[in-house]
């Protein structure tokens, strides 16, 4: 008897949001989001400075197709890979920890882009929702 497959169940993270794609104030899925860890990609040109910061990150931002920028993040390996298939180096950062300190910007964040469980947050609320 063969046991079935798990690759394709929903990861906690995914749950939360498609949760929040059906109720934006869903406090379970902003909490568990807020924890869960986001691969922040890192473009493959970007010189590792033995000076850098290790607090700070340099956020990739990516031009959406009306011009409004966005940074994307990933919840696995495999959602970066869909949308992103050249870059090879990511960050791991907790979500709400990335979120506390967005910047000003009108910067929107898109979680797992090319999934069927993305979900894009405008910068006020990636501030007021992930912030915690």
């Amino acid at each position: 008897m063969e046991t079935p497959a798990h690759d394709d169940l929903p990861t906690p993270a995914q749950r939360a949001l498609d949760a929040l794609t059906v109720n934006a104030e869903d406090q379970v899925a902003l909490d568990t989001l807020a924890r869960t860890d986001v691969l922040v990609p890192v473009p493959d040109d970007a010189v590792d400075g033995e000076g850098a910061d290790a607090t700070t990150v340099s956020l990739p931002v990516l031009e959406q197709p009306g011009g409004d920028p966005v940074v994307p993040v990933f919840t696995s390996e495999g959602e970066m890979t869909d949308l992103l298939p050249f870059v090879s180096r990511y960050r791991l950062i907790p979500l709400g920890a990335l979120a506390s300190q967005w910047p000003e910007d009108d910067l929107s964040l898109a979680i797992d882009g090319s999934s069927t469980h993305a979900l894009t947050l405008t910068s006020q609320g990636v501030r007021t929702l992930l912030a915690r």
